[in-house]
């Protein structure tokens, strides 16, 4: 115990002055009174909320319904578009050759893809595919009409890029004709390149309508 009339130690004096020492720390709590403003309570949205709320969203949403931020969304077309494609180029008409005529009989390869990408509300379309069509008709010989049958393959093609379609024609039965005649006929055969490119013109533009 410390004798009356003594200097406190400086320990005690250190506890005394973070004692007396007002707190650094501040708290508040809101007390209930009667002229305060009430809290916020929950209401459940009625029907006219919603029906207010889909009013003010853009009348031309693109892309699928959960997709209404407009984040990227890609869509695969493969299924129609191959499909369209055979459905296109099975029309083109049969063509007449310098000494015979020929027909498209099939479609035998059609491989590539389709797609549609949403972005931000905007739509944007692309393809890749290649094509082999099956063609048959007959080749006048003197006075004697012979089969032909032979193959149209267009190589890769994508979207915008129809103007530089290619084709390449094979003979399936070539024993039959002299050399001559073999590059008669394909080179006749190369005709149908234009009726097909405009059938996949066609497809482009119903790729861009979806």
């Amino acid at each position: 115990m410390e004798e009356e009339g003594q200097p406190l130690s400086s320990s005690s004096s250190e506890k005394k002055t973070q004692q007396e020492a007002p707190s650094s720390y501040t708290y508040w709590v809101r007390g209930v009174t009667n002229d305060a403003v009430p809290l916020p309570a929950p209401r459940k949205l009625t029907s006219n909320d919603i029906l207010s709320s889909n009013s003010a969203q853009p009348t031309t949403q693109l892309g699928s319904v959960w997709n209404r931020a407009g984040t990227w969304e890609e869509k695969n077309l493969n299924s129609w578009a191959t499909q369209r494609i055979k459905e296109l180029v099975m029309t083109v008409d049969s063509l007449e050759l310098s000494a015979g005529k020929a027909q498209i009989s099939d479609l035998s390869k059609c491989a590539g893809d389709a797609f549609l990408v949403t972005v931000r509300n905007k739509k944007r379309v692309g393809y890749t595919y290649e094509i082999t069509l099956n063609v048959k008709g007959e080749w006048i010989v003197g006075e004697e009409k012979k089969t032909i049958k032979g193959y149209l393959e267009i190589p890769e093609f994508s979207f915008g890029e129809l103007d530089e379609l290619q084709v390449e024609v094979k003979l399936s039965e070539e024993k039959d004709f002299s050399h001559q005649d073999k590059m008669q006929i394909k080179q006749d055969l190369k005709q149908f390149l234009q009726p097909v490119r405009e059938k996949l013109l066609q497809f482009e533009q119903e790729l861009k309508d979806r």
